[in-house]
């Protein structure tokens, strides 16, 4: 696998990061980085005031649960979102009360 030497520059959020990949993965990189993006920014529309971590943390999950859901598709998926909302319930408190202690 060749890497590109000047690495491929995706946005997030507004900033720009230049990230090392090989030049057969560029595309999915940077539809990758598209989908983080508009999954960062439906996050922050929803009125959720959340500096850029916890934004990123909320969409991590976000898409952490969706490829669990398709990969689960077709077994017990049920329990394995009861697991899911349940952790993304636990962390959004987590990060509730520490966005109140920063206040």
């Amino acid at each position: 696998m060749r890497q590109s030497q000047e690495g491929v520059k995706i946005a997030i959020m507004g900033k720009d990061y230049t990230v090392a990949c090989p030049d057969e993965k560029r595309d999915e990189l940077i539809t990758a980085a598209s989908y983080l993006d508009k999954n960062m920014r439906d996050i922050q529309k929803s009125g959720a005031t959340l500096g850029s971590e916890r934004l990123a943390v909320m969409a991590a999950l976000n898409l952490s649960h969706d490829l669990l859901i398709l990969r689960n598709k077709g077994g017990d998926s049920d329990e394995v979102e009861k697991r899911i909302r349940k952790m993304r319930e636990s962390i959004e408190a987590t990060l509730d009360k520490q966005s109140e202690i920063e206040l």
